[in-house]
């Protein structure tokens, strides 16, 4: 005799608001990352709400979601509003990352034909997103990029901490994003690193890894330089 599944009263209700979350959470991250919300911006539960037409406690955990990423701040009695980093915060933050990508890039296997073919797929991809400036694109494909780069060095805890910092560094990525010659260096440091990572040049390969994360850096301490000069 079959048996019939037991459902569990608002186990629907609640798996469809989880989803309704995780998907305004990657619309926020997304604006964050490519500028359209910049460091300081005020995020307003009452606006979010009105602009995804969600109840306000959807708009809470979304908050909550998005401070455990590290790219909002929220201040009793002030809300919450986009991170923006100190000239020191960016120094460690970019210093832990090298240590962090610099170490997955010497595990990689090499030689690794199947990465190289996936990465050279993700990149045409990019390629081409940047030809049409779809920013959202270019956003997405340097994710995939990055992530299936790090996945191959085959320790998950050291690519969730990878994971972890490259989050709290959004709105410092987004500004090479928006700037097309930046843009067009950051496209060009991923064909070589997937070139160093062919020739199976393993000290050319890591250089390239670590590298790659000194133009967003560089871009974010200059713009926060101009404004301490008063530009």
């Amino acid at each position: 005799m079959l048996k019939t599944a037991k459902i569990i009263p608002g186990a629907k209700s609640s798996a469809a608001s989880a989803e309704r979350i995780r998907a305004i959470v990657a619309c926020l991250e997304e604006d964050i990352a490519l500028g359209r919300l910049r460091p300081r911006e005020r995020l307003i539960e009452e606006d979010l709400a009105l602009r995804f037409s969600a109840k306000r406690h959807v708009i809470r955990q979304v908050l909550i979601e998005l401070q455990g990423m590290g790219i909002i701040v929220r201040q009793r009695n002030k809300g919450a509003a986009v991170r923006d980093f100190s000239s020191d915060e960016v120094e460690h933050i970019y210093a832990v990352r090298a240590i962090l990508e610099g170490k997955a890039a010497q595990l990689i296997p090499l030689p690794n034909p199947p990465l190289v073919a996936e990465l050279r797929r993700i990149q045409k991809r990019r390629v081409l997103a940047v030809h049409k400036s779809d920013l959202r694109a270019v956003f997405r494909e340097n994710l995939l990029f990055h992530k299936a780069l790090f996945r191959a060095c085959g320790n998950p805890s050291l690519v969730e901490a990878i994971d972890i910092f490259a989050l709290k560094t959004h709105s410092i990525r987004s500004l090479p994003i928006g700037n097309p010659k930046l843009r067009a260096q950051l496209t060009a440091d991923h064909g070589a690193i997937i070139e160093a990572l062919a020739g199976c040049d393993r000290a050319k390969f890591v250089r390239r890894v670590v590298d790659h994360l000194l133009p967003s850096k560089k871009m974010y301490l200059e713009l926060h330089e101009r404004i301490a000069g008063g530009e």
